[in-house]
C-alpha cells in the first residue's frame, strides 16, 4: 500500500510541474527534479504527515524503479540513434571526452589539495573530489536531448558518445578510488590493465557480436506464437548485455544502451521496430523517467549550503566551468562553432545519478567521517557534491534550451527526411 502512495505522489507532482516546465518553455526534467526537491522539503519539515517519504532514497525497492527508469531510458535514447552516425562523430566525441575528464579531474585533485587539511586521508579525499568534477550523467544529458529533439543531431550524438566515453574512462577512476579507500594505496598497473581488458571484452561481446547476431535472433523471435515477443526479446537482449556489464564491473547502462543503437529496423521488420519504441517511450517517459529525476531531488541536503556556503558556490562554478572549458575547446578544435562548441561544453556538465552512486560509495567508506576530529569541509563535502550535482542537472537543460532550442523543430524535419530516405532504400 505504501509503494502505491508513493508511486501516486511522485507520478503526480512529476507530471504537474513537468507539464509547468513545458509551458514556460524549459524541459521537463526540470519540472520534475523540482518536484522530487519540493516533496523531499516536506518529508523534511513534515515528517509526520509524510511518513512514506522519509528515507525514500535509500529504500531498496525505490533505488530499483530507479534504476529500472534508467535502464528503459538509455535504451529507448539507443533507439533513437544510428550507428553509423555515431561512428562519424566518434573522433571528436573521443577528444571532447578525453578533455571533459582531464580538466575537471585536475581542477578537482587541486581544489582538494588546497582545502582539505592534511591527513592521511587527504589523496583519497582530493581524488574523490577530482572523480565526482570529472563525471558525467548521461540519463541526464539523454533525456535533455530528447525533450529538445537535438538527440540526433550532430552536437547531440557527440554529446552523447562523449559522455560514455567518459562512462568508461570513469570506471578506471572509480576503481582507483575504491582501492584507496579499501587499501589506502594506489592500485598497481596490472589491476588496471585487468579492468581495460574487461572493458574491451564486454564491447567486443555486444558489439561484434551483436551486430552480427541480433538480425538472426530477431527473425527466430518473429516464430514465436507468444503475445509481446518482440518486445519481450528486445527487453531479455537488453538485460543480457547490462547483465554482461556489471559482471565486467561497468555499469549496466553501457549495455542498455548499446542493445539499442544495434537494434536496428533490420533486426526484426520495421512495424514491430516502431511498436517497440512506442512502447519503449510509454513505460520510460510515461511513468519511471519522471520517478528518476524526482529521486535526483529527493537527495537534496541544504548542511552544506549552512556551514561552508563559500565552497559550494566555489564547487559549482568550478563544476560548470571545468567541463564547459574541457569538453567545449576540444568540440571547437574538431570544426564546431562557437554556438555549438558552447553546446557541447554545456550539455558534459550535468551529473547526476553515478554521481551519487561514488558518493554514497565513499560515504559508506566512512571516507568523510576521518580524521577524527573531521574538518568541517569534510564532514560537509558529501552534502556538498549533491547540492552540485542537483544543481548541475537543472542549469544544464536551462542553458541549452538557448543554445540548442531555436534548431528544434529544422533538425526533426532533417531527422524525419534522412528516415525517409533510408525507409525508400
Amino acid at each position: 500500500m505504501e509503494l502505491f502512495y508513493i508511486l501516486l505522489v511522485l507520478l503526480l507532482t512529476t507530471r504537474l510541474l513537468g507539464e509547468f516546465s513545458k509551458r514556460i518553455g524549459q524541459p521537463s526534467l526540470v519540472g520534475e527534479v523540482m518536484a522530487g526537491i519540493a516533496l523531499g522539503a516536506l518529508a523534511a519539515e513534515f515528517p509526520d504527515n509524510f511518513p512514506a517519504l522519509v528515507g525514500i532514497t535509500e529504500d531498496k525497492v525505490f533505488i530499483a524503479l530507479t534504476d529500472l527508469a534508467i535502464f528503459f531510458l538509455m535504451l529507448l535514447a539507443g533507439m533513437q540513434m544510428r550507428l553509423q552516425e555515431l561512428a562519424k562523430v566518434s573522433r571528436s566525441a573521443f577528444f571532447v571526452a578525453v578533455g571533459g575528464m582531464v580538466v575537471p579531474m585536475a581542477l578537482g585533485l587541486g581544489l582538494g589539495w588546497l582545502l582539505i587539511p592534511d591527513s592521511h586521508y587527504k589523496q583519497a579525499q582530493a581524488l574523490f573530489l577530482g572523480t565526482a568534477l570529472a563525471i558525467t550523467a548521461v540519463p541526464v544529458v539523454v533525456r535533455v536531448l530528447m525533450d529538445l529533439g537535438t538527440l540526433r543531431s550532430r552536437v547531440g550524438q557527440t554529446i552523447v558518445s562523449a559522455a560514455f566515453f567518459d562512462d568508461v574512462l570513469s570506471l578506471l577512476l572509480l576503481a582507483v578510488l575504491t582501492a584507496m579507500l579499501n587499501t589506502g594505496e594506489f592500485p598497481d598497473i596490472s589491476s588496471l590493465l585487468y579492468l581495460l581488458g574487461q572493458v574491451l571484452l564486454f564491447f567486443m561481446v555486444t558489439g561484434v557480436v551483436g551486430y552480427f547476431t541480433l538480425p538472426f535472433i530477431g527473425k527466430f523471435i518473429t516464430r514465436f506464437r507468444l503475445d509481446e515477443i518482440n518486445f519481450s526479446g528486445l527487453l531479455i537482449i537488453a538485460l543480457a548485455n547490462a547483465v554482461l556489464a556489471e559482471m565486467l564491473g561497468m555499469h549496466f547502462i553501457l549495455g542498455a544502451f548499446i542493445t539499442g543503437v544495434l537494434f536496428t529496423p533490420k533486426t526484426i521488420n520495421k512495424m514491430a521496430y516502431e511498436e517497440n519504441k512506442r512502447r519503449l517511450s510509454g513505460i520510460s517517459e510515461g511513468f519511471l523517467a519522471p520517478l528518476f529525476f524526482a529521486s535526483i531531488g529527493l537527495h537534496l541536503d541544504l548542511s552544506a549550503i549552512t556551514e561552508d556556503p563559500i565552497f559550494v558556490i566555489y564547487l559549482i562554478y568550478a563544476a560548470f566551468v571545468c567541463k564547459f572549458i574541457g569538453a567545449g575547446l576540444p568540440a571547437y578544435w574538431s570544426g564546431f562553432s562557437i554556438r555549438d562548441a558552447a553546446a557541447v561544453g554545456t550539455g558534459m556538465s550535468a551529473r547526476g545519478a553515478v554521481e551519487l552512486i561514488i558518493a554514497d560509495i565513499a560515504l559508506q567508506a566512512g571516507l568523510f567521517q576521518r580524521p577524527e576530529p573531521t574538518p568541517s569541509i569534510v564532514e560537509n563535502l558529501f552534502s556538498a557534491i549533491v547540492i552540485m550535482a542537483l544543481a548541475t542537472t537543472l542549469v544544464t537543460p536551462l542553458f541549452l534550451k538557448i543554445l540548442l532550442g531555436r534548431r528544434k523543430g529544422t533538425e526533426k524535419k532533417s531527422d524525419n527526411a534522412k528516415l525517409t530516405r533510408t525507409d525508400k532504400k
